[in-house]
């Protein structure tokens, strides 16, 4: 069973804003005749890489709820320009949708079990015709 992680997408309003940021970003990369790959950069190593990349995803959380996620294809331990150890999670720049999970904030990112990550939208009877701000609604109410 896969391995995730869920992090906060700081600065983003929308999942159509984080969608936007990475084909800015991919666009950008092109022009510049670099790899075209997405990816975040933070501080800590994953130190259960082999489960992450055997199918996880990062989670993130917009607004104070988890509402999408994108699958990792790489953790890439790097020392930066002023000698200080940092990773790049590398992402598949596509942006699943994910029912809204309701989560607190907290600094860095967290491992989050396939059984307690929300499930894709499109899955059978999550409501993917529902606007967010009503399947916000009805999960806080207990009724999705």
């Amino acid at each position: 069973m896969a391995l995730h992680l869920i992090k906060l997408c700081v600065g983003c309003e929308s999942v159509e804003e984080l969608e936007d940021w990475i084909a800015l970003r991919l666009d950008e990369k092109r022009r510049a005749g670099q790899p075209a790959e997405h990816f975040h950069t933070t501080r800590m190593v994953p130190k259960r890489v082999e489960e992450l990349l055997d199918g996880g995803s990062l989670y993130w959380i917009i607004k104070g709820g988890v509402q999408c996620r994108q699958v990792l294809v790489d953790i890439r331990p790097f020392t930066d320009s002023e000698g200080i150890g940092r990773c790049r999670l590398v992402f598949d720049a596509a942006v699943v949708r994910t029912e809204w999970q309701p989560r607190r904030p907290f600094q860095g990112w967290r491992y989050l079990a396939s059984a307690d990550a929300p499930r894709d939208l499109g899955e059978a009877g999550t409501g993917e015709e529902l606007p967010l701000s009503l399947r916000k609604e009805l999960t806080e109410l207990g009724l999705l």
